[in-house]
């Protein structure tokens, strides 16, 4: 499709940044080109921005917004509205006359706006806000029916279907309705009674045969009896027929005298697990088991339930059971426990066969049926709240975030802060306005560091309520000697609410052109307090040495202890003078080469050394800090930047605010603890001075000749009246002719 849209830019960030002004910029965003979008997605969280909003424009639920979402939000919002550019306005209510009633969707909104403010008491309103679609339970307090499809018990007109509606809620759990009453819904009510036809049917199959309860509906009572006893009867017949095998194990199966020895040492109760462990009643050859008398106490109770719940509704009253006769009941019970195994039913059971079939027999299904079907014919109008809440938040916020999105708006015209600008960090007497929150630091500056940018990573919590989060502050302006890790300070969030602020991890980079000048100096002076701090630490080491030393191995009585002190050598006092000789002749060259340049030169001679040395990293930081980049900084943290974001200097510079005195304040200058000043401008000149007098006496004594030109040496300048240095001419020995022959 051909673009027909006329579109208006800026610049700032070092590219060109598209302007929307109006609901038509909005409506048409979908024929911008997309590469020039700011940011081509963003997360959901972690942004200052409400999570709601950002929700309901997530289409698909992912977590992340994308462009499509943003173009589609747009032509949905100007759609419903007669004036577009209400959106700019970014309002928080939405006025009724506002909203386009001759599209469809847009006349049931207001039909559903109307509603709402009508159930809340307000129908005279002619706005709505957010605050009026926020408690949809008392939206609908005042109905039973809102289109959710759930219908609380107070939905029926009739006491009995009232009644299942209950009976259903406390069987398989209610669910809330949207006037905040537990209901039911269809799947709620077709399971209840899905499960109470089946428990019916299942009772069905047992009432028809009689071998299923041959005791009626005492017969799962008889069988419980059975069941609680079973085991430990089945123990003594087997007992008894291992006695009847072999005599001699009768003592053992009835447990050896010592055991019950061992036992009447403690304190015993008749249920111990002690005495319950012990056979039901004293085992012989072919016994039967005694129901009464003679049986063991602890299963006293369960023989006599055994006996009046099975025993005699099916024998008659016997005091004995043979194995036989239990065999025999264990038998008559064996079809009630195959058709118990196949229950069916169980989450109804409760109510009980009788009430169960009471409400199968009535019309409580098709009530119920009905009235949720009624509920359901409401869906679209109350759908539509949902919808106008939609409209509203979209009024407020849609612009907001286009211009934080499709743009940078926020961020580079300094007015208003950027969705992703958590808050303000205040330390090391400076105020830094770029900050994000962050959730990993180690990998956000795996990223983050591509920037160029000074970023710190800070720990932020708040002590009276434990909150806890994680930021990234940028430093441009000012320098980075106090910034270190564990420096203190106190962090803002956009609520105004303050966190104790501790600096956990740094990636350092350039702050300013200012820095980088002194940058050299300070690592010179670093360097130098470094080794100072080293050779005292080792001088201080070596004399404790010498100290434990002389402690442990003292001199020996009438031995003088070595002098430490050692005496100059001879070489070392000749190497100093080859040394003062070598230093001197430098400075003689030296001297030369600027003696010979022009008055201009001479000048320029200081400015090239400071240039020679501040400006390598003065270069590299001019660069740095014109490619610093916002975009690795907010890709680290899920967005997708599709631009070079630049926070050149100027614009870095108004990030990071330095401390100033107010305008008109008054200063007083006297410090009653400042340190002394020493007069190093004395120092300095009496330096030079002297090193001028050294050089001049060089000169003089012609120390400096091997290394001036002929016409600046001291033998040419002086001329007649040379220095008494010079050597004289060596003369031959004068030859005595007269002399003395030998004796």
């Amino acid at each position: 499709m051909a673009a027909t849209h006329t579109w208006k830019f800026f610049r700032a960030g070092g590219f060109d940044q598209v302007k929307l002004e109006t609901g038509a910029d909005l409506a048409n965003l979908d024929q911008l080109d997309q590469k020039l979008w700011v940011a081509l997605a963003c997360p959901t969280r972690g942004l200052e921005f409400d999570n709601r909003t950002l929700d309901l424009i997530d289409a698909d639920k992912d977590g992340r917004v994308r462009v499509p979402e943003i173009i589609a939000a747009a032509k949905w919002a100007t759609g419903l509205l007669k004036n577009p550019d209400d959106l700019v306005k970014g309002s928080p209510a939405l006025p009724l006359a506002a909203i386009n009633d001759t599209a469809p969707e847009g006349k049931q909104i207001l039909a559903s706006a109307k509603q709402i403010l009508a159930n809340l008491g307000k129908v005279e309103a002619t706005v709505i806000d957010l605050a009026d679609t926020a408690d949809t339970a008392k939206i609908f307090a005042a109905t039973n029916f809102n289109g959710d499809g759930i219908i609380p018990a107070d939905a029926a007109s009739d006491d009995a279907t009232k009644a299942v509606i209950g009976e259903i809620i406390a069987t398989f759990g209610g669910e809330a309705d949207r006037s905040g009453k537990p209901g039911i819904s269809q799947a709620k009510a077709d399971a209840f009674f899905a499960e109470a036809e089946a428990h019916s049917n299942w009772w069905k199959q047992a009432e028809g045969d009689k071998t299923i309860l041959p005791l009626g509906e005492a017969t799962a009572a008889a069988v419980a009896a059975v069941k609680a006893v079973k085991m430990k009867v089945d123990d003594f017949f087997a007992r008894c027929r291992l006695a009847a095998f072999d005599a001699r194990a009768i003592a053992a199966l009835n447990r050896e005298e010592k055991e019950y020895l061992a036992l009447a040492a403690k304190d015993l109760t008749i249920t111990s697990s002690e005495i319950a462990a012990l056979p039901l009643a004293q085992v012989a050859p072919h016994k039967a088991l005694p129901l009464a008398d003679g049986v063991n106490p602890a299963w006293a109770a369960a023989l006599a339930a055994l006996q009046a719940a099975a025993v005699k509704p099916l024998l008659s009253d016997k005091n004995v059971l043979t194995e036989a006769e239990w065999g025999a009941i264990v038998t008559k019970f064996a079809p009630f426990e195959a058709w118990a195994t196949s229950k069916v039913g169980a989450k109804v059971e409760g109510l009980g066969l009788k009430r169960i079939r009471e409400i199968l027999a009535g019309a409580a299904k098709e009530k119920i049926t009905a009235l949720i079907a009624q509920d359901k014919a409401l869906e679209p109008e109350a759908n539509a709240i949902a919808t106008v809440e939609k409209l509203i938040r979209f009024n407020r916020d849609l612009h907001t975030l286009c211009v934080n999105f499709v743009s940078f708006k926020n961020f580079y015209s300094r007015r208003t802060p950027a969705i992703f600008q958590a808050g303000r960090l205040f330390l090391d007497q400076r105020s830094c306005d770029l900050c994000l929150t962050v959730e990993d630091s180690g990998r956000h500056a795996t990223m983050a560091g591509l920037a160029g940018a000074y970023l710190a990573y800070v720990d932020c919590v708040r002590k009276a309520t434990g909150e806890k989060l994680s930021i990234v502050a940028i430093f441009s302006q000012g320098d980075d000697d106090n910034l270190m890790v564990g420096r203190n300070g106190i962090f803002y969030d956009r609520k105004g609410r303050d966190y104790d602020a501790t600096i956990s991890k740094i990636v350092a980079n350039p702050i300013s052109i200012r820095q980088a000048f002194f940058s050299p100096y300070k690592k010179l002076v670093r360097v130098i307090e470094e080794m100072a701090s080293k050779r005292a630490a080792a001088a201080d080491s070596d004399a404790n040495a010498r100290l434990q030393a002389a402690a442990t191995n003292p001199a020996p009585a009438g031995q003088k202890a070595p002098d430490p002190s050692k005496k100059m050598d001879v070489g070392v006092v000749a190497a100093i003078g080859v040394a003062l000789g070598a230093i001197s002749t430098v400075l003689a060259t030296i001297f030369t080469k600027v003696v010979e340049l022009s008055p201009t030169q001479k000048i320029m001679v200081p400015v090239v050394l400071i240039v020679g040395i501040s400006g390598p990293s003065m270069i590299i930081a001019w660069f740095k800090l014109r490619k610093r980049n916002l975009g690795p900084i907010l890709d680290a943290n899920g967005w997708a930047v599709n631009a070079k974001a630049k926070m050149n200097v100027p614009f870095g510079t108004s990030l990071t605010q330095i401390a100033v005195l107010p305008p008109g304040a008054q200063r007083d200058l006297v410090d009653p603890f400042a340190e002394k000043k020493k007069p190093w401008g004395l120092y300095i000149t009496l330096l030079v001075i002297a090193g001028v007098l050294f050089l001049a006496l060089g000169w003089y004594l012609g120390k400096l000749d091997g290394s001036l030109p002929q016409k600046f040496k001291s033998t040419s300048v002086l001329g007649s009246g040379a220095p008494a240095y010079v050597t004289p001419a060596v003369t031959a020995p004068v030859v005595s002719t007269n002399a003395v022959p030998a004796k």
